[in-house]
């Protein structure tokens, strides 16, 4: 097993745990239950974890605390499944499989799906405003990150340019602001919220993770883009096809296959030099080329 490997099974096992707590409510009252199965069930369906994974690996990098990187990836993973929560729900996706299973509106029922993702959504600022051990100022910094790149200026306002997107011919500078906020946002907060538990706000180390969080980020969007036209439902674990089902420009509507294959490649290049002078192992690069190169 590869160092990544290794290093992705660990902090997603700590992740899970810390969700696994905080997602157990004290004494609900029985018509509560679904609302916490239903943020359970999502959550723990499984996924690469990245995110997360990112926050810790950064803050290592870094030489950060990892107890204090933890809370922040289980807020940030919280976050992101509560966005594919809403993602896959009637009125935005309308997905039937999420990670190869049931999405949370086939299981729990829409009204009952649009709040476990807003539970979720809340539960993690919850998470980093009670941390203990962590200076309050960090805090704030912290809840800003994570609260710019979920919100309007990140990835909801992706959101809603992709919806008023669908059906028309936009630009490629609009198709590729579009994955910026969707995509590159809550990938952008996991490097500077790792860094931030690494005590690096504001310099070049913090800068230089933001540009590989960017590059990661539109790499991750665009290979997705190829895989929901190359793959199988049953290799990717959801529907295939639904960018066009949508109408949505993608990076395919732009360009041919094999430059879009090419142009993940120099992306992720650019990302991997961003972090060359403080990777000293290559787990950061190691995780560059694994998304670039995934399959689902």
């Amino acid at each position: 097993m590869s160092v990544l490997s290794q290093r992705m099974q660990t902090s997603a096992a700590m992740v899970e745990g810390l969700i696994k707590e905080l997602l157990v409510p004290t004494e609900p009252a029985p018509e509560e239950k679904p609302l916490w199965e239903a943020m359970e069930y999502s959550t723990m369906a499984g996924g690469k974890r990245i995110r997360p994974f990112l926050v810790m690996e950064v803050c290592r990098t870094l030489g950060g605390r990892q107890e204090e990187a933890l809370i922040y990836a289980a807020a940030l993973e919280m976050i992101h499944t509560y966005s594919l929560i809403h993602d896959d729900l009637p009125c935005m996706d309308n997905d039937d499989l999420r990670r190869g299973k049931p999405t949370c509106h086939k299981v729990y029922g829409e009204a009952t799906a649009l709040l476990a993702g807003d539970g979720l959504l809340t539960r993690a600022f919850e998470l980093v405003a009670n941390a203990p051990g962590i200076l309050p100022l960090r805090k704030c910094y912290a809840v800003a990150i994570l609260a710019e790149a979920a919100g309007a200026p990140g990835m909801i306002g992706g959101q809603q340019m992709d919806l008023a997107s669908e059906g028309k011919e936009i630009t490629y500078e609009t198709m590729v602001a579009i994955h910026e906020k969707k995509t590159c946002a809550l990938l952008i907060a996991a490097c500077r919220l790792g860094a931030l538990a690494a005590g690096q706000r504001g310099g070049e180390a913090e800068e230089a993770m933001i540009t590989y969080g960017m590059g990661i980020g539109r790499a991750f969007q665009l290979i997705d883009d190829l895989l929901d036209v190359t793959s199988t439902k049953e290799v990717l674990g959801k529907d295939i096809g639904s960018d066009q089902k949508n109408k949505k420009s993608t990076y395919l509507t732009f360009m041919p296959l094999e430059t879009a294959e090419g142009l993940a490649k120099a992306i992720t290049d650019k990302a991997k030099e961003a972090v060359e002078p403080y990777d000293r192992d290559g787990v950061l690069t190691a995780l560059a080329d694994y998304l670039t190169e995934r399959k689902n």
